[in-house]
């Protein structure tokens, strides 16, 4: 009978105890340490066995999973181990910034650790299950070697050998989640000035988010080729639906600051002599110059 490779897991907060069960349910024998040791009771019944501190936890298997408070609490656990690192091999899930992720996989692999990077999108619940995404980025060569075993996490997407590039895609992919959550809630806001419940209105969102991804796409490739057609509609018509959105939401005694980040964006682009442009050029009042393909 073919035995799963050990792993050891280091932080055992919500996540990090998701993902040691989530290798727990797969067969991989797992040792965890936590700086609260309580934190490991509930897991040793299924299985886990607990490390007496970092460096007898890493020792324990050929693969370390880091999923700690943040990238400080990655220092302050893994650097006293100077050279016993060495010959490790560690994958980073902690939440961080791509600075981040990249000077700690810097200062790693300069201690003798191999070191992936990577970043969960999905909330404990999911982590195990087919619905469950994590992001990588980093050694290629640890990927490839533990793809097997990270798979008990769920799907598994290497993006380059950038060690910060997972927080990256993170930190974008969260940049469209809350800006949706907020715009949504803003609307609620709008519609239920005039006795308009929230469930009565989701529908009516929803048939916009359905739009979204089409709508994307088609912005994503303005974007890397530099160009924002107007054909379809143009920023004058989008800047007036925004006054229209702005006027409505003072009209209720509400904070308008949403959409009216929007509106002076594309006020600043028509200012500029883009009215005739599709709402992509906008991207440029962001700061981004595109001067052409973005890579």
């Amino acid at each position: 009978m073919d035995i799963e490779e050990p792993v050891t897991v280091l932080g055992l907060g919500a996540m990090g105890t998701a993902l040691a069960r989530a290798l727990l349910r797969a067969g991989h024998p797992v040792t965890v340490w936590n700086r609260t040791p309580a934190r490991a009771d509930a897991l040793v019944p299924e299985g886990a066995r607990v490390a007496p501190d970092p460096a007898a936890a890493v020792a324990a298997s050929p693969l370390t999973v880091v999923c700690l408070l943040d990238d400080a609490a990655v220092a302050t656990v893994l650097d006293p181990l100077g050279d016993a690192l060495a010959g490790t091999t560690l994958v980073n899930l902690t939440s961080g910034t791509p600075e981040q992720a990249r000077a700690t996989a810097t200062r790693l692999t300069a201690r003798g650790a191999q070191v992936l990077a990577g970043t969960i999108m999905v909330p404990t619940p999911l982590v195990g299950t087919p619905d469950a995404l994590v992001l990588y980025s980093g050694a290629t060569a640890v990927h490839e070697r533990h793809r097997t075993t990270l798979e008990a996490f769920g799907r598994t997407d290497l993006l380059g050998t950038d060690p910060g590039r997972a927080a990256l895609f993170d930190l974008g992919m969260l940049d469209v989640f809350f800006a949706g959550m907020a715009a949504f809630l803003h609307a609620a806001a709008v519609v239920g000035g005039d006795g308009i419940t929230g469930a009565e209105f989701a529908p009516y969102a929803e048939q916009v988010i359905a739009i979204l991804p089409e709508t994307f796409r088609g912005l994503a490739a303005d974007v890397d080729a530099a160009r924002h057609p107007g054909h379809e509609d143009n920023l004058v018509m989008n800047a007036a639906a925004l006054g229209h959105i702005v006027a409505t939401s003072r009209a209720r005694g509400l904070d308008p600051a949403l959409p009216e980040l929007i509106r002076r964006l594309a006020q600043r682009a028509i200012d500029r002599g883009h009215g005739a442009d599709g709402f992509s050029r906008i991207v440029e009042e962001f700061g981004m110059v595109v001067t052409g393909a973005v890579r």
